[in-house]
């Protein structure tokens, strides 16, 4: 084994190991310098938001996922819906059909057995809504004020049933970008308890399972490309991700990215940008641009896709980095921020 060498420089490691939840360029950095060195194979070089792998005439997908959001129960959803929810998600991103869940609970000592039940009922509920099934799990208490009530790890697995791959690196020049609903809901909800925030209609996390909505536009014939649901450093990390691991170029028009007013409104008060605040049911498509009609018309008629709308299209040229017309015809770098703007925001 390798005598220890930090692939960091020690102060930019330090500082991502302490500012958690921290996301955004920290930990892009932290993930591909450090653990993707160590764990190299060509699944993870892949970089998408799970593996696909075969066994015999099979191709499954499996993804895992830990949800830290506090507070755990917020206008829209609780950690339970959500941790079911974005494991579900992510095997939808590849292009699988979620069958399967595993399900590990942290808790911490002196959490109520009511606010526990309530989760458990959540994640339940949840699962029926997406059609699958928690099989396998485990649970740890750790002692008081060594966690944060609850942490829960997902992880799932799903049949790949797609002839052609989906993942960041099949983007291609020419490829149409579709957005599927409104962004910023689930980042602002949460923020909105944190902070104390009242508007005169409750914003509400748009945590859903996106399996159905994937189905459909599968259904369609389409040649996607690449989905991807931003999550964690919103729909601008996203991007960003994309545009660096296929190395092409993006560019997106701000006035085709829906906020919803009240969302907007909140952003400003907070100050924050609603292109990075993290969304727990909005998909990104890659698609080849003959097919772009049929995919948005088949999204459409799904509820998780009504807003879907192309915002941009993928460029040969500034690889690497995406591009915003701004509303009044101006041009800018949308990069990827430092670090998240909101904390254990799942």
């Amino acid at each position: 084994m390798d005598s220890f060498s930090c692939p960091l420089p020690i102060t930019d490691y330090k500082t991502v190991i302490l500012a958690h939840g921290s996301g955004g360029k920290l930990t892009h950095d932290l993930i591909s310098k450090l653990f993707l060195e160590r764990f190299k194979n060509p699944f993870l070089d892949v970089g998408h938001d799970g593996s696909v792998f075969a066994i015999g005439d099979a191709r499954l997908a499996f993804t895992t996922d830990s949800f830290v959001v506090t507070p755990i129960f917020f206008p829209g959803g609780d950690i339970g819906k959500l941790a079911v929810n974005g494991t579900v998600n992510d095997l939808a991103m590849c292009g699988a059909k979620p069958l399967y869940l595993s399900c590990g609970f942290i808790l911490e000592e002196g959490l109520p057995m009511e606010a526990l039940w309530q989760v458990v009922l959540s994640m339940e509920e949840a699962a029926n809504a997406a059609g699958v099934q928690l099989i396998t799990g485990d649970t740890k208490v750790v002692d008081r004020g060594k966690a944060d009530k609850l942490f829960i790890n997902t992880s799932g697995i799903g049949v790949v049933e797609t002839e052609q791959p989906i993942a960041p690196n099949r983007v291609q020049a020419g490829d149409r970008i579709i957005l599927s609903s409104m962004i910023g809901d689930h980042g602002i909800a949460i923020m909105s308890v944190r902070e104390g925030l009242t508007f005169e209609s409750e914003i509400q996390s748009d945590t859903a399972p996106l399996n159905g909505l994937v189905a459909a536009m599968l259904g369609t014939g389409a040649e996607i490309h690449c989905l991807r649901d931003p999550t964690r450093g919103g729909l601008a990390t996203s991007l960003n991700e994309i545009a660096q691991t296929a190395g092409v170029g993006i560019r997106i028009e701000e006035g085709k990215i829906a906020v919803r007013e009240s969302v907007y409104g909140a952003c400003e008060i907070l100050g924050l940008d609603p292109l990075y605040v993290a969304n727990e049911g909005v998909l990104v498509a890659f698609v080849a641009p003959t097919d772009t009609e049929s995919v948005v018309a088949a999204m459409r008629q799904h509820p998780y896709g009504q807003n879907a709308v192309v915002i941009g299209e993928v460029v040969a040229e500034h690889s690497g980095t995406v591009l915003l017309k701004s509303s009044i015809g101006g041009t800018r770098v949308v990069d990827m921020l430092p670090g998240e703007q909101l904390p254990r925001i799942c």
